[in-house]
């Protein structure tokens, strides 16, 4: 297996698009090579905990381009068959940060991951409420009353900083960014046709 690691929030339109495409990818590959990990990378690290209203945080961060960056994620969402729903929070993600690290332990990080972007994007639910993100990992197959205790603590709070310390010390600086064989990496919401060269190509350099 060839790992691929991948950088995302799911909070970042573009990771919710670059998912949908690597997915199909896989899904046409069914043989592909990859061994995927998530790992945390929060593109608004001073969120309050509460988080804010999702319509000023986007005015606050892009001003009169807000309008126009949300039509483009719209679109491109659509032409993979996606309607949006967000949810009208834009919330702390620290907390799912901490449920995909325990999901990495139990092997469900892409079921999690899922469960957060649809919530998030689709269900128009807040991913920085505990019950919300309990009722996540019970649809993953996790345990909902040990993930809600988690939460209540500061279990693994500072592992998760750690971690995305070091990735911004790696030159990561936006999302989601897929790292190939721990030596190639990729940023940006890439097309499925893309991906699909790459698992080829892979192919071939083990037939070699």
């Amino acid at each position: 297996m060839i790992p691929l690691d991948i950088f995302a929030d799911p909070v970042c339109p573009w990771c919710l698009i670059g998912k949908l495409e690597l997915d199909r990818a896989l899904e046409s590959r069914p043989l592909h090579p990859f061994q995927i990990t998530w790992h945390p990378f929060r593109l608004n690290p001073q969120m309050p905990k509460g988080g804010m209203d999702r319509i000023e945080y986007l005015r606050a961060k892009l001003g009169p381009r807000a309008e126009d960056a949300s039509r483009a994620v719209a679109e491109r969402a659509a032409g993979l068959g996606l309607d949006l729903n967000p949810s009208p929070r834009e919330p702390d993600t620290t907390d799912a940060h901490r449920l995909m690290h325990w999901a990495g332990l139990e092997g469900a990080q892409t079921r999690v991951m899922s469960g957060l972007l649809r919530a998030h994007w689709q269900e128009a639910r807040d991913i920085g409420d505990a019950a919300e993100l309990a009722r996540i990992a019970a649809a993953a197959g996790m345990d909902a009353d040990l993930v809600t205790r988690l939460l209540a603590s500061d279990a693994d709070r500072a592992e998760v900083a750690a971690r995305e310390g070091h990735a911004r010390e790696r030159g990561i600086s936006s999302v989601p960014t897929f790292i190939v064989a721990n030596q190639h990496a990729i940023s940006g919401a890439q097309p499925a046709a893309l991906w699909q060269q790459v698992i080829d190509e892979l192919a071939e350099s083990t037939l070699k």
